[in-house]
């Protein structure tokens, strides 16, 4: 027999003239309703997923592996919908909320950082979600740090972890013998090999973070920009030696610093064409996947910088006036659990980090993880976790690169 909230949405959907506050009570509703219950109302919906395009082997796994499996165990139909840039997404959601309109096309966004932290000022996000996921509740540690917040901004429940990444150098190693391991070595590699290394321009995400790499590293680390932005003293002066390092380099970048690649695929191409001898990026198992791919040379190796490299996790939200909440929701619990994570972890599907705690797996999940080919190119799980650091706020990002078309690219 049907439950009295379940055979209120029922009604409230299916009969002609709902009207906008019976919608928002059912959105209320669902995020109290039994799982059955969702589960139930979800059954043959079309969720939009909004997320970043540029990579081939994400789409992927998103449209060959996750949505044929999500719709044959739930009934509900995944879409990915790729775009350049999520802060696109947010515009688009601000402009729909300031136009009053109740119901948009977007169900799902991939998120993380400022975007975040911008949705979450603006209201765009619908609520808090994760207590309503049940494999959030089984599989996640909730209760980490580096799952609470996100790039210092708490959560609340708005966004669920999809996975963790970790940023990486790939070099060339029949080129590059000896890869630097700090932005000193790095800088002086770069001088001696003219027209061989280039990062993207901010605020490419890549780019933005290489940057933030050399913060880190030429200002005396990561811990004086955990606290708020507007806090700090002195703060142009603080980043002065930033932007002397990216100047001193900028003369023997590819195509003497005259241009930047706009994206991390376009860097990606010109180290697999073999224009420059290093690439980077968030993705640790990429280079392994794009070798067997035969997209990147054989050589090629992964390293990380002895002081560290930024980690950090990124997330699926539900927007406020997302059409389909509650396949969004069946979808999201879908991506947390333990199949998909672990098909996710594969470098020939995607190579990302897990989301969820490998503790918290049954015994045969361990098995499947510890024996998992993790790529000729991939570091280990503990080269990786050992030379971890944070980001920092997402508030000092756009003015850090604010500041580097100031000091940079228009030196």
């Amino acid at each position: 027999m049907l439950t009295t909230i379940t055979m209120i949405l029922f009604i409230s959907l299916f009969l002609t003239g709902c009207t906008t506050k019976n919608n928002q009570a059912i959105d209320a509703s669902l995020l109290t309703a039994s799982w059955d219950e969702v589960t139930a109302i979800a059954k043959g919906q079309e969720v939009n997923i909004y997320m970043w395009g540029g990579s081939d082997t994400i789409n992927k796994y998103i449209d060959d592996w996750v949505a044929p499996r999500l719709k044959k165990q739930t009934g509900v139909v995944l879409k990915r919908i790729p775009v350049n840039d999520t802060k696109d997404i947010i515009q688009k959601l601000l402009t729909e909320k300031q136009l009053g309109k109740k119901e948009g096309s977007i169900d799902i966004i991939w998120i993380n950082g400022e975007n975040f932290k911008d949705a979450k000022e603006q209201n765009l996000l619908w609520g808090s979600i994760n207590e309503q996921l049940p494999n959030f509740n089984r599989f996640v540690e909730k209760d980490a740090d580096n799952i609470r917040f996100d790039f210092g901004e708490d959560i609340a429940g708005l966004e669920a972890p999809w996975g963790t990444a970790q940023f990486v150098f790939v070099y060339d190693e029949n080129k590059v013998k000896n890869p630097p391991k700090s932005m000193e070595e790095l800088k002086q590699w770069v001088i001696n090999n003219p027209g061989k290394f280039t990062y993207p321009a901010p605020p490419d995400f890549t780019g933005s973070a290489f940057v933030r790499h050399v913060l880190y590293e030429t200002t005396g680390g990561h811990q004086q920009y955990l606290k708020r932005l507007s806090e700090q003293e002195n703060l142009e002066q603080t980043l002065e030696p930033m932007w002397s390092y990216l100047n001193e380099i900028e003369p023997y970048l590819w195509r003497e610093g005259a241009t930047y690649p706009e994206s991390s695929a376009k860097l990606d191409l010109l180290y697999a064409n073999g224009e420059v001898w290093m690439t980077m990026g968030y993705d640790p198992g990429r280079a392994s996947a794009q070798i067997q791919k035969g997209i990147f040379p054989q050589s090629s190796k992964t390293f990380v910088l002895n002081n560290g490299t930024l980690s950090n996790t990124h997330y699926l939200s539900i927007p406020f006036n997302a059409p389909n909440k509650a396949g969004a929701l069946v979808a999201i619990n879908y991506l947390l659990s333990p199949e998909a994570q672990i098909a996710k972890l594969d470098p020939m599907n995607w190579g990302d980090l897990l989301a969820i705690d490998p503790n918290k797996l049954s015994k045969e999940d361990r098995v499947v993880i510890e024996k998992m080919d993790t790529g000729i190119a991939t570091l280990t799980m503990d080269q990786l976790v050992k030379h971890r650091v944070p980001e920092i706020p997402a508030e000092y990002i756009s003015v850090i690169e604010k500041g580097w078309l100031e000091n940079v690219a228009k030196e």
